[in-house]
């Protein structure tokens, strides 16, 4: 079953190590329940060329279950909704539920966020658009920016190559057809990859945000070994510390609560004297780089004929973008889309007028002649 919600099995992990053992204990039973029951949905944006916006949202599931209360965008009664039993390729049954709904501007949709009271409420999201007329053409650029969460983590192109962004920011369907092609040995070893490199980020951002809300913390009462560029000189250390940790037998949340990890980050005397503030520094920085959210799929569809975007193409030419919480860790997540529709009238008159420039000046050279 392809979920765009499926929450993979490396995020489940560093999201388990991380939390409080009830976060954790919760989390564990929030991500089952998803895994196996929360539909795919897809967002879609329908730009008019007055700056309207249609957005439609469709939610598939192999069951007849949609709980719009852990739905990933805004969503009230003003939706007109629409259920459906349909069938896939393969003749599988399938339950669809669609929404549909006009809004005004873009300033309506991002009013919308501002208000949300659904799952992906602490994620920051907002729309914005443009028209320009350009005489010849009118220009149309729609896009949905989620702003970043963490303040002091690193950008993952600090740790991907070019073919690994590329891979990092494909939707599943095509990196999953790419495993499983001719040349799935390569990619199944770019995959593994990856994965390893974005774990090393996580903790990379982990570590950092902790190092900076700590010296916040503790500024004017601790000592120049616990200053911000003595805390960053060591952040290597710390992230080594935390790789090195078997966590098959000893889990983060033990180690940390036992003051095991902090002793060897600060040493004993000042692990016992901040404690209070490390596990404050520990609590933003889980907050800021290991935040829950579901994902989903972001499409847009443009007036008139599509000449940019930030996105992949879908089956029918639609720009598309996966939405997933690693996008905007530490930068902001842009979906944007630019178009241009032909203003008939500007060619006709400028043929017009042409041809009267023309005729002017073929009357003059005969009167001249």
């Amino acid at each position: 079953m392809r979920e765009l919600q499926k929450i993979t099995e490396r995020d489940l992990n560093y999201k388990m190590m991380k939390r409080k053992s009830i976060k954790a204990a919760a989390l564990l039973v929030l991500i089952m329940m998803f895994s196996c029951d929360e539909p795919e949905t897809v967002v879609t944006n329908i730009v008019h060329p007055d700056g309207t916006v249609t957005r439609k949202i469709e939610m598939k599931n192999v069951k007849n279950k949609f709980d719009l209360s852990v739905l990933q965008v805004p969503f009230d009664s003003t939706w007109v909704v629409r259920d459906s039993l349909e069938f896939t390729e393969k003749g599988d049954t399938i339950w669809v539920k669609r929404a549909k709904k006009l809004f005004k501007n873009t300033d309506e949709i991002n009013m919308a966020y501002r208000s949300d009271s659904g799952y992906n409420k602490e994620v920051s999201r907002s729309t914005e658009f443009s028209k320009k007329f350009r005489w010849f053409n009118t220009e149309y650029r729609f896009a949905e920016k989620i702003d970043r969460k963490a303040s002091y983590g690193y950008p993952i192109t600090d740790f991907l190559n070019q073919e690994e962004l590329q891979w990092f920011y494909s939707p599943k369907n095509i990196t999953d057809e790419k495993k499983n092609g001719p040349d799935s040995l390569r990619f199944r070893t770019l995959a593994d990859t990856i994965n390893k490199k974005t774990d090393r980020w996580i903790f990379k951002c982990l570590v950092s945000e902790w190092i900076n809300e700590f010296a916040r913390l503790t500024a004017g009462k601790a000592g120049d070994e616990l200053t911000l560029e003595s805390l960053k000189s060591n952040e290597d250390r710390f992230v080594k510390i935390i790789e090195e940790t078997d966590f098959k037998k000893l889990d983060f949340d033990s180690l940390w609560t036992g003051g095991i990890l902090l002793k060897e980050f600060i040493g004993e005397a000042d692990a016992l004297k901040y404690r209070n503030e490390a596990d404050s520094a520990n609590k933003l920085a889980e907050e800021h780089v290991l935040f829950d959210f579901l994902d989903y799929t972001v499409r847009i569809a443009m007036p008139g004929k599509l000449t940019g975007t930030s996105g992949f193409m879908d089956s029918t030419k639609i720009s598309l973008w996966p939405v997933k919480s690693d996008y905007f860790i530490t930068q902001p997540y842009e979906m944007w889309a630019e178009s241009k529709t032909p203003n008939i009238w500007a060619w006709i008159v400028t043929g017009v007028f042409l041809v009267f420039v023309v005729a002017g000046i073929v009357f003059r050279a005969i009167r001249k002649g």
